[in-house]
């Protein structure tokens, strides 16, 4: 959330999460945006983090425990993959 925040011109995380949570449309990929740990949304806006991982895992997303395995995953949009 913290990094999509900067992208756009804010600090302000909290802004990411209730515009991702207020989408209404399926067809927008919100599934593929985690905490800064890599973990899940539990409010994440279609079913809750159980949908977002089952999302995920279907993309072929890797998990370390419940989070997402970022050392392998994390795409930072100003530079490329991390």
């Amino acid at each position: 959330y913290g990094l999509i925040a900067r992208l756009v011109g804010t600090k302000d995380s909290r802004r990411v999460g209730h515009a991702l949570h207020a989408n209404k449309d399926r067809n927008v990929p919100c599934h593929r945006v985690v905490f800064a740990d890599g973990s899940l949304a539990p409010s994440y806006a279609f079913g809750g983090a159980g949908e977002q991982k089952k999302k995920l895992l279907a993309e072929g997303v890797k998990f370390v425990g419940e989070k997402v395995d970022l050392e392998k995953h994390l795409v930072n949009l100003e530079y490329g993959r991390k």
